[in-house]
């Protein structure tokens, strides 16, 4: 019997997931990298117990939150891809990342990667992308993909499974100095 409650993980997820969202304010078309360690979430170093039914099991509980809101899921690999990512093709073209020609495998890529091979309609891997927010299972290190600038997000949620898990969003840079303002009020006369 496996040492895990899928269940657990799925509300977990759920959870998690919801609460990212309403504090990322992601809008249509906006991408979110998730890195994931099934290792991590059955309470095991990274990347040495890969467990195909847990990150099946987490990929399609966020994809059928994500999609929907016609918001788009990244699934980072692990660092034997170079930490590539699964995006579905269309996604790819639009934002104009570079296709690279590798398929994952569970000790190259890992499970989340193959469960998103699995749900994507028309899978590829990228090397970059610049996604809006994340989520980092299992301590994945994601930030290499989310915008800069990065914020992290609080929710109630510290774990999935026996994994740490935190999330970042994204905001527009604040550029400029004293005399920059940040939020335009269309009736201030004072703007010349």
């Amino acid at each position: 019997m496996e040492e895990f409650d899928i269940e657990s993980i799925l509300q977990s997820t759920r959870m998690a997931i919801s609460e990212l969202l309403q504090q990322a304010h992601l809008k249509p078309d906006s991408i979110l990298v998730l890195g994931m360690s099934t290792s991590e979430i059955q309470g095991k170093r990274i990347g040495k117990y890969s467990n195909i039914e847990i990150g099946r099991a987490v990929v399609k509980q966020i994809l059928d939150i994500l999609n929907p809101l016609h918001i788009h899921l990244a699934v980072q690999g692990c660092e034997h891809l170079n930490r590539a990512l699964v995006v579905e093709r269309s996604v790819a073209e639009a934002h104009n990342f570079e296709i690279v020609n590798v398929f994952p495998q569970i000790h190259a890529g890992g499970a989340g990667q193959i469960a998103a091979f699995e749900n994507l309609n028309d899978p590829v891997e990228v090397e970059h992308i610049v996604a809006d927010a994340g989520i980092d299972i299992g301590d994945t290190s994601i930030g290499m993909h989310v915008k800069f600038v990065q914020v992290p997000v609080r929710t109630s949620v510290k774990e999935i499974g026996r994994a740490h898990v935190t999330f970042l969003r994204s905001r527009p840079k604040y550029i400029g100095g004293a005399r920059a303002k940040y939020e335009w009020d269309p009736f201030d006369k004072h703007h010349c």
